[in-house]
């Protein structure tokens, strides 16, 4: 399948900060933009597909532990925003 022309709509989502850190170096490792990256995340999950090889899995393991973020699957809807 060839390139999908798509319309993007910019967006104000909040995020937890060390998540996004860990998004932002993901990206950055992959030369992704990180809303290409989100938007590979959201299609695989939507298809109840894996996004990440085993390879990436473990740059990702690198980036939270750089980035302090110690969130897992198991942490998703129960996140309360606290004062900054």
């Amino acid at each position: 399948m060839g390139k999908q022309l798509v319309k993007r709509t910019q967006t104000g989502v909040r995020i937890e900060s060390s998540l996004l850190k860990v998004l932002k170096g993901l990206a950055e490792y992959t030369d992704l933009t990180l809303g290409d990256l989100l938007e590979g995340i959201v299609l695989h999950a939507f298809e109840g597909k894996a996004p990440f090889s085993t390879e990436t899995r473990a740059i990702i393991a690198r980036l939270k532990e750089v980035y302090g973020c110690e969130l897992t699957a198991s942490d998703s809807h129960q996140l309360v925003e606290g004062e900054s």
